[in-house]
C-alpha cells in the first residue's frame, strides 16, 4: 500500500509540475509597451512573420526599427528574427522583384530569417540571389536539392553572455504546390528541389529533428525553431503544432504562414516538454516579442500601437517609394461599384471559399481577352478589394501581386471537373486553389466529403468516390466530359501545376504564358473591353452566381 500510495503522489507531482510550468512558461501580453523582468539581461527576441512587404502597415518597418532601439535600451541582448513571406505582396515588391523590400530589411537590421513560400514567387534563381544580398541570411533545415543536401544553412547559434540559443528554420513542404512548381523542377520537369514533404510527415520531422539534434550537440541553451508552417487551415502533418509534438528539444516555435494571430499556445512535445508557439498575424499588424528572463523564464507577447517611428527608416522607405511613384500612380480606370475580395461587412476573407464579384471580374478578363471558352482563376492569386472611384496601376497590382503569366489551354470536360473537385476539396475551409470562373457555373454539396487523392507533394492524383461539384454547366449547357473546351487563366496552375492541378499537365497549348501577366490581361478587360469602367454588371459583392455553395 505504501509503494501505491508514493506511485501516486509522484503521478501528482508531475502533475503539479506540469500546471506550474504551464503557469510559468508563458505570460501573454497584446499591451504596446515593454515590461522589464527581473534582472538586467534578459533575452529578448523580436519576431515578424508573412509581412508581404508591409513597409509602412500597421506597425510599420519604422516602428519596429523603433521598437528595436528601444529594446536594447533595456538590454544588450536582442535579436530580431523573421519567419517568411517577407518580399512579396506589394506592387513595389512585384516591380524590383523582392530587391527593395531585402535593401529594407538590411536597413532594419535582421539577425535570422527564414524563405516562406513566397520567397520563390521570382523564381529559384531569383531567390538565390536576393538570399546572397540579405545580411543575415537565409536559413532552412528542410530545404534541401535533388541528394539531400541542405541549399541553405539549418541553423544558427546566437550567445548573449553565457547563454547561447540556436534557432532553426523550417520551410513549409507545402511550399512545392503554393508556390510554382516548375521553379523546382528541371527542365524535364522531374524535381530537383525538396522541403522534406510526404504523406505522414515523418521525414518533415526526421529532418527537422536533425537539426535540432545538431544544435543541441553545440551546449545551447535554448532551441527556437523559426518556422513558416501554421497551425490552423493548414496541412495537418506540416503544422507547427504536428512539428512540436514529433521534435524533441525545442523551446518554443516562432510561426508563420497561416497570418494568425497568436500570442502565445502552449504544446507538449515529444520529449514530455511544453513548446511555445506564437505567431503575429500578417502584414506588421504585430511585433513579436519573445523574452528568455534572467530566471530562465520564457514568456511571449504581442506588441502593437506604436506612435513613434524611427526617422532614419522612414527617410529610407521614402527614397525606395519615390522611385515608383510614377509609374504607380497612373489611373487605370473608374470602379462605379466596389469589387471585393473580403466580406464587405465583416471584412472576412471569402475569395477562397466562394464566389465575389471580384473574382468574376478577373475570370471574364482571362476569358474575354484570351477568346476562351472558359476561364479559371484561383482565388489565391486575388488579393485586394478595390472601391468606388478612380483606380491606378498600384492599385491593379495589388490586386494580382504575383507577376503570374497569361495562358490558355485545350483540355477535357473530365479535366475542368477534377480542377473544380480539386478547388473544392477543403471547403467549408479555405483553399487558396478555390477556382472563380468565367463562362462556368457549377455547384458544391459540403455535405459530401471529399474524395480528392493526393500525391506526396499534395498533386492531384484522381478522385476516388462522389464528386462534391455537381450539374457544371459551360455556356448554359451540361459540361460533357469527352469534349474539348478552351480553357484561359494563369500560367500558375494551367502550365506549372500550382495548388496542386496536375490535371491540366498534358492539356494542349494554345497561347503561350511569356507575353501577358496577370495584371496585363485586367488592365486591357477594363480599359479595351468595358471603356475603363467597371459597372452594374459587379455590382453583387457575391457576384452573378455562378457559383452555388450547399450545405453550409
Amino acid at each position: 500500500m505504501v509503494t501505491v500510495a508514493v506511485e501516486e503522489a509522484i503521478k501528482m507531482l508531475h502533475l503539479l509540475k506540469k500546471i506550474f510550468l504551464a503557469v510559468l512558461m508563458v505570460v501573454v501580453s497584446t499591451a504596446s509597451s515593454l515590461t522589464a523582468w527581473a534582472g538586467e539581461k534578459d533575452i529578448v527576441i523580436l519576431y515578424t512573420n508573412d509581412i508581404h512587404c508591409a513597409i509602412e502597415d500597421n506597425e510599420g518597418l519604422a516602428g519596429l526599427v523603433k521598437l528595436k532601439k528601444d529594446t536594447f535600451a533595456k538590454t544588450p541582448y536582442v535579436a530580431l528574427v523573421d519567419a517568411g513571406d517577407a518580399i512579396q505582396g506589394s506592387p513595389i515588391g512585384s516591380l524590383s522583384r523582392g530587391e527593395v523590400f531585402t535593401r529594407l530589411m538590411n536597413n532594419v537590421g535582421y539577425d535570422f530569417a527564414i524563405p516562406g513560400n513566397h520567397e520563390f514567387d521570382y523564381g529559384m534563381e531569383r531567390f538565390l540571389e536576393l538570399a546572397k544580398k540579405l545580411d543575415c541570411g537565409y536559413y532552412s533545415s528542410n530545404f534541401v536539392d535533388a541528394s539531400g543536401k541542405n541549399v541553405l544553412p539549418a541553423s544558427k547559434v546566437i550567445t548573449f553572455g553565457k547563454t547561447k540559443v540556436g534557432f532553426v528554420g523550417v520551410t513549409t513542404p507545402s511550399t512545392l504546390t503554393s508556390s510554382t512548381p516548375k521553379y523546382f523542377q528541371d527542365g524535364n520537369g522531374n524535381y530537383i528541389y525538396s522541403f522534406c514533404e510526404d504523406t505522414t510527415g515523418q521525414r518533415l520531422y526526421k529532418q527537422v529533428q536533425k537539426a535540432v539534434d545538431a544544435v543541441r550537440a553545440q551546449k545551447v541553451d535554448y532551441v527556437i525553431v523559426v518556422a513558416h508552417l501554421g497551425m490552423n487551415d493548414v496541412e495537418n502533418r506540416w503544422s507547427s503544432m504536428a512539428l512540436a509534438q514529433n521534435v524533441a528539444g525545442i523551446d518554443a516555435i516562432i510561426d508563420g504562414h497561416s497570418h494568425e494571430v497568436n500570442p502565445a499556445t502552449l504544446v507538449e512535445g515529444k520529449d514530455n516538454k511544453y513548446v511555445l508557439i506564437t505567431q503575429t498575424g500578417t502584414k506588421l499588424k504585430n511585433i513579436g516579442q519573445l523574452t528568455i528572463s534572467a530566471n530562465g523564464q520564457l514568456s511571449s507577447k504581442l506588441v502593437n500601437g506604436l506612435v513613434e517611428k524611427d526617422s532614419a527608416m522612414e527617410s529610407a522607405i521614402a527614397k525606395e517609394k519615390a522611385a515608383f511613384e510614377e509609374i504607380l500612380k497612373q489611373p487605370l480606370g473608374e470602379a462605379v461599384v466596389p469589387l471585393y475580395v473580403n466580406n464587405p461587412e465583416t471584412g472576412k476573407r471569402l475569395v477562397r471559399t466562394q464566389e465575389v464579384n471580384m473574382g468574376d471580374l478577373v475570370a471574364d478578363a482571362f476569358k474575354e481577352v484570351l477568346n476562351a471558352d472558359v476561364a479559371l482563376v484561383n482565388g489565391g492569386s486575388i488579393r485586394k478589394d478595390i472601391l468606388q472611384g478612380v483606380f491606378t496601376y498600384k492599385d491593379i497590382l495589388e490586386v494580382l501581386p504575383f507577376n503570374n503569366m497569361a495562358t490558355m489551354k485545350e483540355v477535357s470536360g473530365q479535366q475542368i471537373l477534377d480542377a473544380l473537385e480539386m478547388g473544392v476539396r477543403k471547403l467549408p475551409e479555405e483553399s487558396g486553389g478555390f477556382l472563380q470562373a468565367s463562362g462556368l457555373s457549377y455547384v458544391v454539396d459540403v455535405t459530401l466529403p471529399s474524395s480528392v487523392v493526393l500525391d506526396e507533394k499534395g498533386g492531384f492524383i484522381k478522385v476516388e468516390g462522389a464528386y462534391r461539384v455537381q450539374d457544371v454547366k459551360i455556356a448554359g449547357k451540361p459540361l460533357e466530359l469527352e469534349k474539348l473546351y478552351s480553357v484561359a487563366g494563369n500560367a500558375y496552375i494551367l502550365e506549372h501545376g500550382g495548388n496542386g492541378m496536375t490535371m491540366f499537365k498534358n492539356g494542349r497549348l494554345l497561347f503561350d504564358d511569356s507575353t501577358l501577366t496577370d495584371a496585363d490581361v485586367l488592365i486591357e478587360y477594363v480599359q479595351n473591353h468595358l471603356n475603363a469602367k467597371v459597372g452594374e454588371k459587379y455590382k453583387e459583392p457575391l457576384g452573378e452566381g455562378r457559383i452555388t455553395v450547399k450545405g453550409l
